[in-house]
């Protein structure tokens, strides 16, 4: 069988076996916990083509104005430059902007935002300027508490490397990867969090197979083991 040719229970079997062998290796973790739920729509945001630390550094430079009604009161041009260490910071203030103009319809109350239906606020943080699928899912899980399944370049790198068929459109790799797991936030959370600190430690562009607990499964790995036998 080719790995195009994977049926939804093969793909199913991948998926969740990846999943279970990442979790036997890095354990339970709380993934991206903040008191403040707007810290973590601007931290989605800031973080875009760029690393934590320097997303980090920009939310600790606002300090006292990290609130939306601070945001929606200040200048586009002061804004710009709290926010500098996170780059692309002129376009970075604009949406920041954008986001806190659409939270300011449940008056900055993140328990109103919670009422809504998913799909809905979905929709709607897609209508907003500089949020892609990425962000939108990541705001849904980790500020709003709603379970849509977070896709980035890790999970892209990994799920390719060990035989799934993956899907180039966004959210037909969402759709695949919540057919697959149930629809539980917490989960999704902590699963995207394997994710990514798997590609950090691992799965780099560059990977470092040799002591990955994902060499059984990893096409990448059987082929390196294979090219030096």
């Amino acid at each position: 069988m080719t790995v195009g040719c994977l049926d939804l229970t093969n793909q199913s079997e991948l998926i969740l076996g990846v999943f279970n062998t990442l979790e036997q290796h890095y354990g339970y973790f709380d993934w991206w916990q903040r008191e403040d739920p707007y810290e973590i729509v601007l931290g989605a945001i800031l973080v875009q083509n760029t690393n934590w630390k320097n997303a980090e550094k920009a939310l600790i430079n606002l300090g006292d104005k990290l609130d939306p009604r601070s945001i929606a009161e200040m200048d586009l041009d002061d804004l710009a430059l709290k926010i500098r260490s996170s780059g692309y910071y002129n376009q970075k203030a604009i949406k920041l902007k954008a986001v806190t103009e659409w939270f300011s319809k449940f008056q900055y109350d993140m328990s109103v935002v919670r009422e809504q239906d998913k799909d809905q606020l979905r929709k709607e943080l897609l209508e907003v300027k500089g949020i892609g699928g990425e962000t939108a899912d990541a705001i849904l899980v980790y500020a709003i508490g709603k379970p849509s399944f977070v896709i980035d370049a890790y999970a892209r790198r990994i799920f390719i490397r060990n035989g799934l068929d993956v899907p180039k459109s966004y959210e037909k790799f969402r759709a695949l990867m919540e057919s697959v797991i149930p629809l539980e936030t917490k989960m999704y959370g902590y699963y995207h969090g394997l994710l990514v600190e798997h590609g950090q430690q691992f799965c780099n562009p560059k990977p470092k197979c040799q002591d990955c607990p994902l060499n059984d499964t990893c096409l990448e790995a059987q082929t390196k083991t294979r090219t030096k036998t």
